[in-house]
């Protein structure tokens, strides 16, 4: 085809790939992608019985299998050091280890890993030692809890049938997505810790939906699956059971629900549960709604719908103190924290006590007799931050840091945020979070890059944003404003709010983020001829079918799992029974306005339309997508190829689902859309040269060309006098000399030294003495503060040197292989006899980093003197592996270090 443009299609199997993205600059205090990705955080918190300890965990990156996992910390509450409580890593290793509960005595833990097969319990004693297998269970485990101090119930399967095992035999890979004659479902079992006994609890004929127990060990709630089918198909809440342990007897509860419960949680006195639900005026398809809190009471079997004196409903959950509830309210941009005081079958509320924190908390975990909480403080400007404070009631004191992450990222631009309101869809307010560029001006107008939210129920709040999908503090060093707008059809707002767009999808949206931009161009803020958009899942979406109405607005476009064709989604999507009836009015064969078929599959789909979008776009897409089909990015893709009219590339990640899992897929697709934003919002076409290899001999002579020159010797001038370069090692730190100081650079001080011609980039070898006379020299005519690196800096630059020794100048490489202790003294006592140096020129050898600082000659060269002694190898010196202590060197020189 001739086509006008050139079109990229890219199956990402090389996810060694180089980066795509050029850094807009070498600021330290600068985000980089890996610096999203590798942001850490705290999850899933439990206190122990006792209230002292708190299990946590943290994910960390594996390289060699590309993935993150999670190991096991425990915090001990009562132990401090240096002001800051002791916290001690308990699993290690490349595995997952999760679900962590403690003993009921609070002396060991149990929980699951994905070694063996996550097929094992496992024990760890608080007292120390490695981690004990109690049982392997043949297939599987998982759901953890404590029913009493001998006994654990989780969830498993009964085992394969004869009819699985001869499948298998067969070795037939034929996938079956229903086969309601061989259904398996999943049970709740007890387990005995002390004999290894296993007895079924449960007789249900369909799946385990969720369970939990009562604290006293005498009620289990659970609930199963009504239907059989592969994907949600609109169905109504799953059957939901309370057993009586004591008596076995079962009765069915809560029938009357049409929306799933979640979240169920005994009070204190194990009189009943708390329970959340859905509500919203046209169930029948379990489409969007608002959530609600129900009290169950066991004794008179009925559910009391909890007045939350809040027409928004619940946004962040809730969690159980005492027999009393703490509700994360839905507040539009913000949660909005407040206590529930429980009197019999009504509630009082009362406002959290948290100060100026309070809609930008959320409560982790509660100690189990609700004396203790541990939280999270972020805004959309502020790194989470985690506390843990006593509490009583709405009380909250005693704030202490729980723990400190992210040391790091602390001084990275933070960037400017607030809360954005305008008037949108049917005059209704419309909220959204806006980030302002780093180098804001007030009355010059800057781009705009729209960050679209998924859902479409959920939501954008005032708190820390950054992930793979969204990294507004990267867009915002571009000097662009970010917003994220809550458009109608989004939650925390109300009912009215979150159906609206339930048979009119698109519109509302759509007019809700025009009307946003609208505002920001009225205000002088955004240049309407400089805009984009992105967003994954349903923000690609209405990424897609801004592109779609408005062909001229954007000049960039990064959807990511967005669906194009509605017809196609409703029989693929995973959920796409429920989803799709609840917003296009039904199925696609229904009637609708005469018609024998349902025209909103057709015309709310952007493939119908897409000869109108003229935004160059970058699409991605994950192989294992259930929740957005994954040919639903094929169809965009080749719409926009055949159709010809804007540049389209297409990224398809194998072996991902609707998110990406893996570390280097998420920072291709990060570097990826940076890139594609650079070219066509900033018309900055990516300068990286793609032969080019970062680590290569040519790489370091790029590296060398940074260096200061003056007339083809090293350093910089300084009242016409030539002075070492420095280089700070990171912000607020010292700067080390770039290169050891040089004969020429030395000469400026003593008139009288003497050296080779043609040397005069090579290190100098002086005394000490004059080497201290030099920095004091340097000093005074500067008027900075330089010096000799002190003990403990040179213990850190001999630490280095010795890490980075091979291959630098020193002994071990002009040997020529693996030199040894033993041969070293023989090969001193040859190189002896030579004439010629064995010198060179600084920065000959491979650059080494220290901090942010590139230094060359670190490991080689000549040893250099620091204001108590030596430390590094020079040319003739043998740099010992196995003895890393500073040699006694006839070579040595020195480097500068700046205050």
């Amino acid at each position: 085809m001739n086509k006008k443009y050139a079109f990229v299609f890219i199956i990402s199997f090389l996810i060694g790939a180089k980066s795509f993205a050029q850094s807009d600059t070498k600021d330290p205090k600068a985000w980089t992608p890996e610096d999203i990705v590798y942001t850490e955080s705290m999850r899933a918190p439990v206190f122990s019985p006792d209230g002292n300890m708190v299990v946590w965990s943290k994910s960390k990156a594996v390289k060699k299998k590309d993935r993150f996992v999670a190991n096991l910390y425990l915090t001990r509450l009562g132990i401090q050091e240096d002001g800051k409580f002791l916290t001690t890593q308990l699993t290690q290793g490349d595995e997952n280890d999760y679900s962590p509960i403690f003993s009921k005595d609070s002396k060991a833990l149990y929980f699951l890993s994905s070694r063996d097969k996550g097929k094992k319990l496992w024990k760890l004693s608080l007292y120390g030692g490695e981690a004990e297998e109690i049982h392997e269970f043949d297939n599987g485990i998982s759901s953890i809890q404590l029913k009493d101090r001998n006994t654990l119930f989780f969830t498993s399967k009964n085992g394969k049938t004869l009819y699985d095992v001869e499948a298998e035999e067969k070795e037939d890979n034929v996938q079956v997505i229903e086969d309601s004659l061989h259904w398996q479902p999943s049970h709740i079992y007890a387990f005995d810790l002390k004999d290894k006994k296993i007895t079924r609890i449960t007789d249900n004929t369909k799946p385990i939906r969720g369970y939990q127990l009562s604290h006293d060990g005498n009620w289990l709630y659970y609930s199963i699956t009504r239907s059989l089918s592969y994907g949600a198909d609109a169905q109504k809440d799953p059957f939901s059971y309370l057993v009586d342990l004591k008596t076995g007897d079962k009765k069915q509860i809560l029938k009357d629900f049409e929306f799933p419960i979640y979240s169920v949680q005994f009070s204190a006195d194990d009189s009943g549960f708390y329970f959340g639900t859905g509500f919203s005026s046209d169930p029948e398809w379990n489409g969007a709604g608002i959530i609600e809190l129900y009290y169950y009471d066991i004794a008179s079997a009925k559910a009391t719908k909890v007045d939350l004196d809040w027409e928004l409903g619940i946004g962040g959950g809730y969690t159980v103190a005492g027999n009393d509830v703490i509700v994360s309210l839905a507040n539009k941009a913000t949660m909005k924290l407040a206590y529930y005081t429980k009197k019999g079958t009504s509630w009082s509320r009362s406002e959290m006590d948290f100060d100026d924190k309070n809609e930008h908390v959320s409560l982790n975990a509660i100690a189990d007799d609700a004396s203790k909480i541990v939280y999270t403080y972020s805004t959309a400007s502020k790194l989470p931050l985690y506390f843990v404070a006593d509490l009583k009631k709405n009380k909250v004191s005693n704030e202490e840091t729980f723990i400190a992450l992210n040391k790091k990222l602390e001084k990275k631009y933070m960037p400017k945020s607030e809360i954005m309101t305008w008037t949108g869809y049917n005059g209704d307010e419309v909220t959204g979070i806006l980030y302002y560029p780093n180098d804001y001006e007030e009355g010059k107008k800057y781009p705009l890059m729209l960050n679209i939210h998924g859902g479409p129920s959920s939501q954008d709040t005032d708190e820390w944003s950054g992930s793979w999908a969204y990294y507004p503090s990267i867009l915002t060093q571009k000097n662009m404003f970010v917003l994220m707008p809550n458009y109608h059809g989004s939650s925390n707002h109300g009912l009215e709010y979150v159906e609206a767009i339930k048979g009119n999808y698109y519109e509302p949206e759509l007019e809700d983020i025009t009307k946003g931009i609208d505002k920001l161009v009225a205000e002088g803020k955004v240049d309407r001829d400089q805009m984009g958009t992105m967003g994954w899942s349903n923000g690609a979406i209405l990424t897609t079918m801004l592109t779609v109405k408005y062909p001229d607005m954007f000049k960039v476009a990064a959807p990511g799992a967005g669906d194009v064709n509605w017809t196609s989604d409703f029989g693929t999507c995973q959920f796409g029974v429920s989803f799709d009836q609840s917003y296009f009015g039904g199925a696609p064969w229904d009637d609708t306005n005469g018609k024998t078929y349902n025209e909103n599959y057709l015309i709310k789909s952007p493939l119908f339309e897409i000869e109108k979008i003229k935004t160059p776009t970058i699409i991605f897409h994950g192989s294992e997508d259930r929740a957005v089909p994954r040919d639903q990015g094929w169809e965009y893709y080749r719409g926009l190829q055949q159709v010809g009219k804007t540049p389209v590339k297409f990224l398809w990640f194998p072996g991902q689902p609707h998110g990406l899992g893996k570390i280097t897929h998420q920072l291709r697709k990060m570097k990826e859309e940076i890139a594609w934003i650079d070219t066509y919002l900033f018309d900055k076409k990516p300068t990286e040269n793609e032969a080019f290899k970062e680590d290569s001999p040519l790489a370091e002579i790029f590296k060398l060309e940074e260096a200061k020159q003056q007339n083809g010797l090293y350093g910089v001038l300084n009242k016409g006098i030539l002075i070492p370069e420095t280089v700070q090692v990171k912000e607020d730190s010292i700067s080390l000399g770039r290169f050891e100081v040089t004969n020429a650079q030395f000469k400026t001080f003593k008139e009288a030294f003497s050296f080779d011609a043609g040397k005069d980039n090579y290190p100098a070898v002086v005394s000490k003495t004059e080497a201290e006379d030099y920095v004091t020299w340097l000093s005074a005519q500067t008027g900075k503060t330089y010096r000799l690196p002190n003990a403990k800096e040179a213990e850190k630059l001999q630490q280095k040197a010795a890490e980075s020794a091979k291959g630098q100048n020193n002994l071990n490489t002009w040997a020529g292989y693996d030199l040894t202790a033993d041969d070293a003294a023989m090969l001193s006592q040859k190189v002896n006899s030579l004439t010629y140096s064995l010198l060179k020129p600084v920065g000959s050898n491979k650059s080494v980093k220290v901090g942010e600082a590139i230094l060359y000659d670190l490991g080689g060269n000549v040893a250099e003197y620091s204001n108590t002694g030596t430390y590094d190898y020079s040319a003739y010196d043998f740099a010992d592996p196995y003895d890393q202590k500073p040699v006694k060197s006839e070579h040595v020189g020195f480097r500068v270090v700046k205050e």
